[in-house]
């Protein structure tokens, strides 16, 4: 059994596309219209283009704005994504204009921070364990 698809709920496609695509550098893998301005939206790591997809979902379910208005009010990420170094990154993403909620803090063999993703999530970044 394999990860294929994962998701984050966000408050605009469009400008979610945006900063998961022009900031985070992720890219775009299948934009299919569902209707409406809903579209089965999904983005992949450019290391990776076959492998697990984020699909930045339209967050209009009755029960996404409590859940990620709690999970944002206690630092909680939603979501975590492996980088090589997280200071560089760290630096790399301010410069362009990201909030980040923690700067990067060493956690035993990790390092992790966390920024706001602008679509309503917190998201970590962080080093995997040597």
């Amino acid at each position: 059994m394999n990860i294929h698809l994962t998701s984050v709920f966000v408050d605009d496609q469009a400008k979610a596309e945006h900063f998961y695509t022009e900031v985070l550098g992720f890219v775009k893998k299948h934009d299919v219209p569902l209707g409406g301005e809903a579209r089965w939206l999904t983005v992949v790591s450019p290391d990776e283009p076959g492998g697990t997809e984020l699909l930045l979902e339209p967050a209009g379910h009755p029960a996404v704005k409590p859940y990620r208005d709690t999970l944002v009010n206690d630092g909680i990420p939603l979501a975590q994504f492996a980088v090589a170094d997280v200071q560089a990154e760290y630096e790399r993403l301010r410069a362009l204009g990201v909030h980040f909620t923690q700067e990067p803090l060493e956690m035993g063999p990790v390092t992790t921070a966390v920024f706001d993703d602008t679509c309503g999530n917190l998201i970590q970044i962080a080093t995997e364990p040597a």
